[in-house]
């Protein structure tokens, strides 16, 4: 693999990641529970999974969109479901703003600048049946990171990295290692995961960890800055 391929993968909070290759830089989920990311340099595309506020946060969209105009360089394109979409157009008629949004489903692929974008999936996980499920679309970044949103949706392909979502009122452990051991990743790290305490990253990261192993795979725990590369 050439240096050119390298991404640079930056864990922001919860389930914010930050992708750097070639000096672009594509945020997937910047929201409420992640740290701030007005001021991030080079922003040329944003992924937003689906509408709950700890994904989708207008504070968080406007910071970095901020940086970008002030630093001579456009909007970032913001791919996510047509909820979002239709969210963020109401949202900037509230706010004065604009979100240059593009409406992706299960299936699209799509090439912006250094990244390949590939979606999968439809729906949220259930919460509880007495809650609407919501869009939910997870993402394949050059082919090699896997993010599922907040779901299990599994992608049809083998993965080199995986994001796997550890702590959710929609998630319980079991389905968490099911996922793991479907995917077999040969790499596999936590996120969605700011809700945990100490104990809880410990018992939730160490079955990640096994059941990666157990499929050949390696575990990464990444804190809030952590970098890896993919």
């Amino acid at each position: 693999m050439s240096d050119n391929n390298v991404m640079k993968l930056t864990k922001h909070g919860h389930a914010c990641l930050e992708l750097e290759l070639g000096g672009e830089r594509l945020l997937v989920d910047p929201g409420f529970y992640s740290e701030p990311m007005g001021g991030t340099p080079n922003v040329i595309a944003v992924v937003i999974t689906h509408q709950h506020d700890d994904h989708c946060f207008e504070d968080q969209l406007d910071a970095i969109i901020a940086t970008q105009l002030a630093a001579g360089r456009p909007a970032p394109k913001i791919y996510s479901v047509d909820e979002v979409c239709a969210r963020l157009a109401n949202s900037a008629k509230a706010r004065g703003t604009s979100y240059d949004t593009v409406a992706v489903h299960h299936g699209d692929f799509i090439e912006h600048g250094p990244f390949t974008l590939e979606f999968f999936g439809d729906m949220h996980a259930e919460i509880h049946r007495s809650i609407p499920l919501v869009q939910n679309c997870g993402v394949m970044v050059n082919g090699k990171l896997y993010y599922p949103g907040d779901s299990f949706t599994q992608p049809d392909r083998p993965v080199e990295l995986l994001a796997v979502p550890t702590s959710a009122p929609w998630l319980k452990i079991s389905d968490v290692i099911d996922f793991v051991a479907a995917v077999r990743p040969r790499r596999s790290f936590a996120t969605h995961n700011a809700l945990l305490s100490d104990f809880g990253h410990s018992l939730n990261n160490g079955r990640v960890k096994s059941t990666t192993e157990a499929g050949g795979g390696e575990f990464t725990y990444l804190q809030i800055g952590d970098s890896l590369e993919v």
